[in-house]
């Protein structure tokens, strides 16, 4: 095991991991930008090292600065979390090349499940079914015309690069698809510096259903069960429950051995997540692979009881799993609710500023993972995390129930939250009663936003 690693990253994941570290005996160095002097999970780190400014370009996007952090503080291995550079596949390079373990898949790896027009090619050699679409990037707008209209309309307009939901466009017609194209296109090159556009059949009233998987460096693999993700806004989860509640065993098995031929065939190791597409008839379609740990990660450890961040330290360090597929065994229900600081009755708007009270609940099946605090200043330079909510109960109704519950007792005041939209979404019936889908949030709340509750 390592005896020492640097985090490159910050917030909650960053929080999440020391947590780990401690339990395990690995002493841990947390790198930190001018904007995150004050977090407190820099008290709870073994070591800690400012890298720059506010500025994510200038922090925890700027490698030389990780790097030279990483070889003053003599660390063995740079764990990246999620987000900024945990996907980067020239990162990972340069770690290997400065020997200095990176705790996730290879370089190359990441090169080509992070390319979702060549993951695609990968899944169909792994036998694993995808969405019909292009058979590879499309080369201009014309030829995009030309691979709608086979396999058509509405297409899925698809950056081959990225994620978190930007260079993606629906298209319905031909007038729509130019214009889808060329924002797509734009949007792409603008956040990932790759304008390599696909398209893929638009999968109405499909679902978001993820597999969870473990590999390590002999080639063994196991899934640690699904994720149902289906309450998104613009692609951006939400909330995130396992087990699904759609799924039967069948559905479930089918899934599982489908992700681990696509990590097999990728030669992934370490943790991953394989992402599907679930349609009204219970037909399942890949949609990409993310190479590194998830947001959501807690859903799935709650409900397996396997600490997803401390096995990926195992398995970077050289150890084999210590799992098989037969010792994964899924026990109640969790959901997660992601809390933003964000007005949902101004179009989410980002709430930056200082929360003024910071009361988290409690109480049996709730844990709050958040690095935040009352006092704390939540900066503009970053995404709008404040924590996550979850709950762990033996059935879903009750899962729903003390979700509902956490939430009425969750006090944050100063900036906007998700809270009273979370509360709002949990209180659906539609989502009650599972028959949610990836549109649900754009159909009941996209023109409506949810009243506020107070002080919340």
């Amino acid at each position: 095991m390592f005896r020492r690693i640097l985090i490159a990253n910050r917030g909650e994941i960053a929080q999440r991991i020391i947590r780990a570290c401690r339990e395990m005996g690995v002493e841990s160095v947390a790198v930190y930008s001018e904007a995150d002097a004050g977090a407190i999970y820099l008290r709870q780190a073994d070591e800690t090292i400012c890298i720059g400014r506010a500025a994510g370009s200038e922090s925890y996007l700027n490698i030389p600065s990780i790097i030279s952090a990483a070889e003053i503080a003599d660390v063995e291995a740079i764990h990246p979390g999620y987000g900024f550079l945990s996907e980067n596949a020239h990162f990972a390079e340069v770690c290997r090349s400065c020997r200095i373990e990176f705790i996730g898949p290879d370089a190359e790896t990441i090169a080509s499940v992070g390319n979702k027009a060549r993951a695609r090619e990968i899944a169909i050699q792994a036998k694993v079914p995808v969405v019909p679409g292009s058979d590879g990037a499309v080369r201009d707008e014309e030829h995009a015309v030309e691979c709608a209209r086979a396999i058509g309309y509405p297409v899925m307009i698809k950056a081959a690069s990225g994620g978190g939901g930007r260079g993606m466009r629906v298209a319905s017609n031909e007038p729509s698809m130019r214009t889808g194209f060329r924002a797509a296109q734009a949007e792409a090159k603008g956040a990932f510096g790759d304008d390599t556009i696909y398209l893929e059949k638009f999968v109405e009233h499909g679902r978001h259903v993820e597999i969870q998987i473990l590999a390590d460096r002999e080639g063994n693999v196991i899934h640690l069960g699904e994720r149902d993700c289906s309450i998104q806004r613009r692609h951006q989860k939400l909330i995130e429950e396992a087990p699904s509640p759609v799924l039967n065993n069948k559905q479930r098995d089918r899934l599982g051995a489908a992700a681990i031929r696509m990590a097999k065939q990728s030669g992934y190791h370490n943790a991953g997540t394989v992402e599907f597409l679930l349609d009204k008839d219970g037909n399942f379609y890949f949609i990409e692979v993310n190479a590194r740990i998830q947001v959501e990660h807690p859903v799935t450890e709650l409900v397996t009881g396997v600490d997803i961040i401390q096995e990926q330290l195992r398995i970077a360090a050289g150890e084999p799993l210590r799992y098989r597929q037969k010792d994964i065994h899924v026990r109640g229900h969790a959901i997660e609710c992601r809390i933003n600081a964000e007005d949902p009755e101004k179009d989410f708007r980002p709430s930056p500023g200082e929360i003024r009270a910071f009361i988290p609940p409690g109480g049996p099946g709730v844990r709050v993972d958040s690095h935040c605090y009352s006092g704390y200043r939540i900066p503009p330079n970053y995404d709008s995390m404040i924590g996550k909510l979850l709950v762990h109960r033996n059935t879903r109704e009750e899962a729903i129930r003390c979700a509902m519950r956490a939430l009425d007792e969750f006090v944050i005041e100063g900036p906007k939250t998700t809270i009273p939209f979370l509360r709002d979404v949990l209180e659906h019936n539609e989502f009650q009663t599972g028959r949610h889908d990836t549109g649900f949030v754009e159909r009941f709340f996209g023109a409506h936003p949810p009243g506020g509750r107070d002080g919340k």
